[in-house]
């Protein structure tokens, strides 16, 4: 298992490239952000300030979406960073939540998904494409390669995934509903006559290292319980389209949403969002990493033993520094077999 971090592109941008210098210092392999244009800073323009700071570090989004950025646009940003730090991003795409929701927009039908990633991929691989009835092609940077990741969580999501993914992205770290998510992907990968094992499983969770008292739980719950409100807006739309309880989607993932109420994007992916009452602590306990580093270490190995290949690590909360340092000190260090995970 390897490792990334997910980071918010809040001002200053210098914080955010401090903090994923030292996620390379400390062993993680990528640097992920946010891509909602309106709530956050421009993250591409981070990028390049990171790929220039670090040496083998790999970035890009988690997730972007086709709606908000003309897809030949994004595969041309990809194109020019490769150009400039040698195939150093990564692609993570989605139908699109917060970026699009903000302007009063819809998640993309998985249609145009599927065409974007078509796109997106082949163009910033140096490869012709099709779009909008003619030809194109990035002719000035042949050499780009670029591997696209799939944000899913729906049966029809996740069968795409598997059909056209380099990756699958799970932004959640429920190992029951990690089970059943790897399995669809995979089923619908050798379906579509590819080879399941080449496809790269990401888990992402909010983690928050502890000290192993209640109180110290209590808080890394409240600091985490954003992310059970970010998960239920999609799970909301699960519901909508599967319903609630049915044989197409587990009631691990669908059930605590019963009573939620709205959401205001304004306060999306922030500690103090107080839109997610509705999330109970038995959510955030199976969704989020919370406790001492010897758990976290625990959790992550079963979802290694589920397949998963990277665990990336959402950062939003007031324990940035010391929960990036406490993984890069003491739970990679474990995970990797080089020293045990303290009790």
């Amino acid at each position: 298992m390897d490792f990334g971090v997910v980071l918010q592109t809040d001002p200053p941008a210098a914080r955010v490239i401090d903090l994923a210098k030292r996620a390379e210092a400390y062993g993680f392999s990528h640097a992920w952000t946010f891509d909602s244009h309106l709530l956050w800073e421009e993250p591409f323009v981070i990028y390049s300030r990171i790929l220039d700071e670090t040496h083998k570090l790999i970035v890009g989004p988690m997730v972007t979406n086709p709606a908000t950025r003309d897809w030949t646009v994004t595969a041309s940003l990809f194109a020019t960073l490769n150009e400039m730090y040698g195939n150093r991003t990564i692609c993570g795409i989605g139908r699109g939540d917060s970026a699009v929701r903000v302007i009063n927009g819809r998640p993309v039908r998985l249609a145009d998904l599927r065409a974007s990633i078509e796109v997106i991929r082949g163009l910033a691989n140096g490869e012709a494409v099709e779009y909008r009835g003619t030809t194109l092609r990035l002719s000035w940077n042949p050499a780009s390669r670029l591997p696209v990741w799939v944000a899913a969580y729906g049966p029809k999501a996740l069968a795409l995934t598997g059909e056209v993914g380099d990756g699958f992205i799970l932004q959640l770290a429920d190992p029951d509903i990690a089970a059943w998510s790897i399995a669809a992907v995979r089923r619908a990968a050798a379906a579509a006559g590819r080879d399941p094992d080449a496809i790269t499983m990401c888990v992402a969770a909010p983690a928050y290292v502890t000290d192993g008292t209640d109180a110290g739980l209590a808080h890394g719950r409240d600091q985490c319980r954003w992310f059970g409100g970010m998960v239920g807006n999609h799970v909301a739309d699960i519901v909508a389209r599967y319903g609630a309880g049915g044989a197409a989607v587990p009631t691990a993932l669908t059930d605590y949403i019963a009573g939620r109420e709205g959401y205001d994007y304004k306060d999306h992916g922030r500690a103090d969002n107080p839109h997610t009452a509705f999330v109970p602590d038995a959510i955030i306990d199976r969704f989020c990493l919370i406790g001492p580093a010897a758990e976290h270490v625990a959790r992550l190995r079963e979802l290694a033993a589920l397949g998963v290949d990277q665990f990336a690590v959402y950062l939003q909360h007031d324990a940035k520094d010391a929960t990036l340092g406490a993984y890069g000190e003491q739970v990679l260090p474990a995970v990797h077999g080089r020293i045990a995970a303290p009790e």
